[in-house]
C-alpha cells in the first residue's frame, strides 16, 4: 500500500512540475526590450544572406566563435547573418538535430548563454549587419514542455502523437489548436525582444498552414521599431500569400545541379524563373544557394557538385545575379573541398584556404550591391542549352550577364538587341564591343554594364 502512495505522490509531482513548466510557456508578459532595434535592415531585395553552422564554424563550436569571425563576413561584402537553430536540442528519441527543439525560448548551453547571442546580435548590428534565427514551427521534440498538452499535438486513431514525415525524433504539432499557435507566436515575439534579432528563417515552412504563418508574421511585424525579415523554407506560393518575403530555392538547386551533372539544358533556368516567382509581389524573392547545411552534407561540397572552382564561380554568379537573394554557406568563401556533415559536424573549417576563391566571392558580391540594376532590374533571359545568358535593366542602367554552364567551350551567338552594342567589364571597366558571335572558355563568365 505504500508502494502505492509513494508512486501515487511521484506521479502527482511529476504532473504538478509539468503543469508548472507549460504554464510558465502561455502565461507571462511581453519582455522588455533589449537593446535598442536596429534601423538598419535592407531593403528585402537587397540581402546577401549567410548561413552559420555554429557547430562546424569555429574550433569552439559556439557563439563566440561567431563574434571572432564577424570582420570576415562583412568582408565578403554580407547584410545578413542568419544562424542555425540556437534552442536546446531534445533528449528523448533524440538524434542530436538542432530542429528538435526542447525549449522554444532557451539557448543550447552548447553554443553559449543568452549574454553570449546578445553580444554576437550586438556585433552584427554594430558591423551595419542585420541578423536573423532559424524557427522550428512544425513540430518539438519529445520532452519538450508543450507534450503534456497533448491536443497541442496531431494524434492517431489510438490517442498517441505523431510524428511528420519519417523524422521519428520530433512530435507534430496541432495548427487547429489556436493555444498553441498563440502561444508560439508570443515565443518568436520574446526573441525579437529579448535578444533584438531582425527576424526568422521558419524550418519547414510548408508543413504549418499558411494561415498560421499570415497571423505570426501580421502580429510580429506590428511590433513597434521593428523591421523583420522572414524567410519561408518551403516552396509553395501560398508562402508568399502569408507575407513572407522569401521563399527557398529548392527547385532551382537542383535544376543547377542537373545542368552540370547530367547535361540538362540550361534553358530549363527559365521555367524555373517561371514557376518560383508566380504569386510573388512587391520586392519578394527567391533565397537561391549552391550549398547549405541539408545539402552540403547529403550531395557533397560544391566543388564536388559544380566543376571545381571555376564552375562553382559561373554557377555563383547565376545565383547572385540573375534573380533571387543569393544565399552563402559558412566555408563556401574558402572553397572547402569536403562536406561538414550535419547534425554531427565534427569536420571544422580552414579558413586558410583558397584566398583566391575568397576574393573572387567578394568582387562578384560587391558589384551585386553596387548594381541597382542586378539587385531589382527588370530580367530578360537570353540563355541557350549551354549558356545562361541575361539582362537586367532599371531606369536606363543595364547589365548583361554571360555564363558558361560547360566544362568545355563554346560559341554563343548573340541576338540583333545585343550584338554591336558598347559595354564596359563590370570588375575591370574595360570598354568592350561585342560581335555577333562570342566564344566562352570552359566555366567562364563575363559581366558587363552599359
Amino acid at each position: 500500500m505504500k508502494k502505492k502512495l509513494c508512486l501515487l505522490a511521484a506521479t502527482i509531482i511529476i504532473w504538478a512540475i509539468s503543469q508548472k513548466s507549460t504554464a510558465q510557456t502561455t502565461d507571462y508578459k511581453d519582455p522588455h526590450q533589449y537593446g535598442k532595434p536596429y534601423k538598419y535592415v535592407p531593403d528585402s531585395r537587397d540581402v546577401v544572406l549567410y548561413q552559420v553552422n555554429m557547430r562546424s564554424f569555429s574550433k569552439e563550436g559556439n557563439f563566440k566563435g561567431v563574434i571572432a569571425r564577424l570582420d570576415s563576413i562583412k568582408a565578403l561584402g554580407i547584410n545578413v547573418v542568419y544562424l542555425l537553430p540556437i534552442y536546446p536540442v531534445g533528449v528523448l528519441k533524440a538524434e542530436n538535430s538542432p530542429y528538435s527543439v526542447k525549449d522554444y525560448r532557451g539557448i543550447n548551453t552548447e553554443f553559449g548563454t543568452l549574454d553570449d547571442l546578445r553580444a554576437l546580435v550586438d556585433g552584427v548590428h554594430k558591423r551595419n549587419m542585420a541578423i536573423i534565427i532559424d524557427w522550428v514551427g512544425n513540430h518539438t521534440s519529445w520532452d519538450n514542455p508543450w507534450i503534456v498538452k497533448k491536443s497541442w499535438y496531431e494524434q492517431d486513431s489510438t490517442g498517441n502523437i505523431k510524428y511528420p514525415q519519417t523524422w521519428h525524433d520530433v512530435a507534430q504539432l496541432n495548427f487547429k489548436n489556436s493555444d498553441m499557435r498563440l502561444t508560439m507566436i508570443k515565443d518568436m515575439k520574446y526573441w525579437v525582444l529579448t535578444a533584438n534579432v531582425d527576424g526568422f528563417r521558419c524550418d519547414y515552412a510548408d508543413g504549418p498552414p499558411a494561415d498560421f504563418w499570415k497571423q505570426a508574421i501580421d502580429s510580429l511585424r506590428n511590433i513597434p521599431n521593428h523591421k523583420l525579415l522572414f524567410m519561408a523554407e518551403g516552396s509553395r506560393g501560398e508562402n508568399f500569400d502569408a507575407g513572407f518575403d522569401y521563399n527557398f530555392g529548392f527547385k532551382f538547386y537542383e535544376t543547377l545541379k542537373r545542368i552540370y551533372q547530367n547535361g540538362k539544358s540550361v534553358k530549363s533556368i527559365d521555367t524555373v524563373n517561371l514557376k518560383d516567382y508566380t504569386h510573388a509581389k512587391n520586392g519578394q524573392q527567391m533565397i537561391r544557394y549552391i550549398t547549405n547545411h541539408d545539402v552540403n552534407s547529403s550531395d557533397g561540397s560544391p566543388l564536388k557538385l559544380f566543376g571545381g572552382k571555376k564552375g562553382t564561380m559561373a554557377a555563383f554568379v547565376v545565383v547572385a545575379y540573375m534573380k533571387s537573394v543569393p544565399m552563402i554557406y559558412d566555408g563556401q568563401e574558402v572553397g572547402l573541398p569536403y562536406a561538414l556533415m550535419f547534425p554531427f559536424s565534427h569536420s571544422k573549417i580552414d579558413w586558410l584556404l583558397n584566398p583566391d576563391v575568397t576574393a573572387e566571392y567578394k568582387k562578384i558580391i560587391a558589384f551585386r550591391n553596387s548594381s541597382e540594376a542586378i539587385r531589382r532590374g527588370e530580367l530578360t533571359s537570353y540563355s541557350s542549352e549551354d549558356a545562361c545568358v541575361f539582362t537586367k535593366i532599371i531606369a536606363g542602367k543595364r547589365v548583361l550577364v554571360l555564363s558558361n554552364l560547360r566544362n568545355k567551350q563554346i560559341a554563343y551567338s548573340l541576338p540583333v538587341s545585343l550584338a554591336n552594342e558598347k559595354w564596359k567589364d563590370a570588375f575591370t571597366g574595360n570598354k568592350m564591343v561585342l560581335d555577333k558571335s562570342i566564344t566562352l572558355d570552359p566555366y567562364q563568365y563575363i559581366v558587363l554594364k552599359n
